[in-house]
């Protein structure tokens, strides 16, 4: 998969699976796996961190696991967030910020909104920086919302996403994320762009979908939004190797002689 492939896919009717990684170990995996993409998203900081908001992801960050995941990821097309204010401090500033995150082994950067930083998108693009935008919920705006919302419900909410989704486009955005808004509304949208659509918690009529490889794996003992179908059990897994371990150390049977150095 390469940048043009989103445009490809959407043409052909083909839709694309995307996948939240953060870390080498995973991004192994998920390099033989069919899944089209790779997304390093700011959510870092909430499930690898333990923080209630993506905004702690800065540079840094979002730099050292943006590396990690590309080199694990074999061909699979890498995305990296920019971090929460970096592209809205000028542009150079936004510049700098997706050299970095393209230097660290990313294919292509995804910034969340469009009002007030429409340059960026359209230098960047026309930098020979793939950009992929985020609308509906954009998770660094959450203490402007009061908590994470389902966005669009109103008339002119409505309204104002698909202008800014069309906006996108006009920029040269090569595709954009719908995140929590309702289905008939990310359905508009992907019928009037055409640049794809991925969607999370934006129904079934997207081009594509995006999960936090941690909620499709069922990892996550507390955490059950609508949209996040677990694929898997995998606390469970986890839970019950680590019982089996701890198991087999008490009871003296681990490590075997055939698991030990002579």
């Amino acid at each position: 998969m390469c940048v043009n492939g989103f445009q490809r896919a959407k043409c052909e009717g083909r839709r694309l699976s995307m996948v939240t990684c953060y870390d080498y170990t995973f991004a192994r995996l998920l390099s033989k796996s069919a899944v089209d993409g790779i997304l390093v998203g700011d959510s870092v900081a909430m499930v690898m961190y333990g923080h209630a908001s993506t905004l702690p992801a800065g540079l840094e960050m979002m730099r050292a696991h943006t590396e990690a995941v590309a080199r694990g990821a074999g061909d699979k097309f890498v995305i990296a967030d920019m971090p929460f204010l970096s592209f809205r401090k000028g542009l150079a500033a936004a510049l700098d910020t997706a050299q970095a995150l393209m230097c660290a082994g990313a294919h292509a950067v995804k910034l969340e909104g469009v009002d007030g930083h429409e340059d960026v998108i359209q230098r960047m693009a026309e930098s020979g920086i793939p950009v992929m935008g985020h609308l509906g919920l954009q998770p660094q705006f959450v203490n402007s919302y009061g908590g994470f919302r389902v966005q669009g419900r109103t008339q002119e909410a409505a309204r104002e996403i698909v202008r800014q989704a069309s906006t996108l486009e006009e920029l040269g955005a090569f595709a954009v994320v719908l995140e929590c808004i309702p289905a008939s509304l990310a359905q508009e949208i992907t019928a009037a762009l055409r640049i794809p659509t991925i969607g999370i918690g934006a129904g079934g009529a997207c081009d594509g979908q995006i999960l936090v490889l941690q909620d499709l794996l069922g990892m996550n003992l507390d955490f059950h939004p609508k949209f996040a179908r677990p694929f898997s059990d995998g606390a469970g897994s986890v839970l019950d190797a680590l019982a089996h371990f701890d198991e087999a150390v008490k009871a003296g049977t681990f490590p075997m002689l055939e698991e030990s150095y002579r």
